[in-house]
């Protein structure tokens, strides 16, 4: 039996589920936008991978969770969804747009597109 985690909570997937999207993932990468916290402007960076592709209709979404690197002593952290897929040729990838926690006084919006699954399969 397998389970996902979506909108907080496990969900079974089914053997019979006609809608199972194969367990798979993607690397994001990405700078947050730039803070200008009391006349110094700054930005963090991220890299993570995504959680296992979670059904949603006849597409599928992943869960992203991330921690920023640190500047000036702090960093931001974000858990969200991205975007259901979007095809490139024989591949696909996600959009992801969100806003960091609050850190130091301050968050950061971000935009990013996850890179393609599985770059070396057939």
């Amino acid at each position: 039996m397998r389970y996902i985690f979506k909108d907080g909570k496990y969900r079974q997937v089914l053997p019979e589920d006609p809608y199972e999207v194969k367990g798979h993932n993607h690397e994001v990468l990405g700078t947050v936008q730039v803070a200008n916290v009391k006349g110094c402007p700054h930005t963090h960076r991220f890299a993570t991978v995504s959680g296992e592709a979670v059904r949603e209709g006849t597409d599928h979404r992943h869960e992203v969770r991330y921690i920023t690197d640190t500047y000036e002593g702090h960093h931001h952290e974000f858990c969200g969804m991205t975007e259901t897929s979007v095809k490139t040729c024989d591949r696909h990838v996600h959009f992801l747009k969100g806003t960091t926690s609050e850190n130091a006084g301050h968050k950061h919006g971000f935009q990013a597109t996850t890179l393609i699954e599985d770059p070396i399969g057939k």
